[in-house]
């Protein structure tokens, strides 16, 4: 059962809770500072200082309290020199139980990192005065696209179903990079594998699996009621990948050979689209992590990531009715007219 936070939502922003170690720190804050301290040490102190870190029993945390006094600790994320992302969320619809909005490249879905206030669900929180707003999924911070938020706690759980079930299908766009001489013709295709993402690795893994399990996809959704301990074999990534055009981009790859794509994922593994993509040497175009991952730089605005999260539906767990939501958004570098 989920514990409920001591601290309220703050300027839009959930209280982060952070699991206290038993040993190796004199006190809480030691630990804090050794976690964080390199992002904002002045200000961690000051929440110390100030009342504004809790135990889960709301009991004030000081900058005294020992580390083993508490096993883990309430407390609010601030970033003290954020830059604001230049582009605007736009809702495409909204109702009592759910918010679709259409997410810019470059804005991540949730907090994190050095983004809190600029990010899809803060911002919404603070323009619509909507505490409760939870995202029901993600989309990475270079994808834009159509991003499903819950707007009610007492129906969240009907449509968190929906995706644990693989009862919601989605629709992408990418603009991939196409080689002199590379086959449109071989679209549609699909394309699966066996990968994974580790935890503090900035890419993605694909991974080996015997000749027995060649061409399996076992992600597929469990029988209602049903649960199974085993472990998956052979593939657990597939995309269903069609040719909408190929040309030439008239954006700032004007000049270069594109093929604009369309993606059907059946699963959705983390960098999913662009491992699959850059597998078949279609990497998509701005991708900084596939097929070669490059240095970190600071964000070019006029050349983002060329993918896009272009539709989402389901069948209405209050309803029955099939509903189905669009972004209004384009990739900059498909094919021009004439190309």
């Amino acid at each position: 059962m989920s514990q409920q936070p001591p601290l309220p939502v703050r300027d839009g922003v959930n209280a982060t809770r952070l699991t206290v170690p038993d040993s190796g720190w004199d006190t809480i804050l030691d630990y804090v500072l050794h976690r964080w301290g390199h992002v904002d040490p002045v200000g961690i102190v000051k929440r110390f200082r100030t009342g504004e870190v809790r135990a889960a029993d709301g009991t004030t945390v000081t900058e005294h309290t020992p580390l083993s006094a508490h096993d883990f600790v309430w407390y609010y994320r601030s970033v003290p020199q954020e830059a604001p992302i230049p582009f605007p969320i736009t809702v495409l619809h909204q109702d009592e139980h759910l918010l679709v909005a259409d997410k810019p490249h470059f804005l991540p879905t949730t907090p994190g990192g050095r983004f809190v206030q600029e990010s899809a669900l803060v911002r919404l929180r603070n323009q619509l005065g909507l505490d409760h707003l939870v995202p029901m999924h993600r989309l990475d911070r270079a994808t834009a696209g159509v991003v499903m938020f819950s707007t009610n706690p007492d129906t969240r759980g009907a449509y968190q179903v929906l995706f644990e079930r693989r009862q919601i299908w989605k629709v992408y766009e990418a603009v991939s990079a196409l080689p002199d001489g590379g086959a449109a013709s071989r679209f549609p295709l699909t394309y699966r594998n066996r990968m994974d993402k580790v935890k503090g690795v900035l890419t993605a893994r694909t991974l080996d699996y015997g000749p027995r399990e060649s061409g399996r996809c076992l992600g597929q959704a469990t029988r209602p009621g049903r649960k199974t301990n085993r472990p998956t074999v052979g593939a657990n990534a597939q995309t269903r990948i069609e040719l909408i055009e190929a040309g030439v981009s008239a954006g700032t790859w004007a000049g270069a050979g594109v093929a604009h794509l369309r993606l059907h994922p059946r699963t959705g593994r983390t960098h999913q689209l662009r491992v699959h993509l850059a597998a078949l040497g279609l990497g998509i175009l701005n991708d900084p992590f596939y097929p070669v991952l490059l240095d970190a730089a600071p964000d070019d605005y006029d050349r983002p990531l060329q993918l896009l999260a272009q539709t989402i539906g389901f069948t209405d767990p209050l309803t029955g009715v099939p509903r189905q939501f669009s972004s209004q958004l384009a990739l900059s570098e498909r094919p021009g007219p004439g190309a």
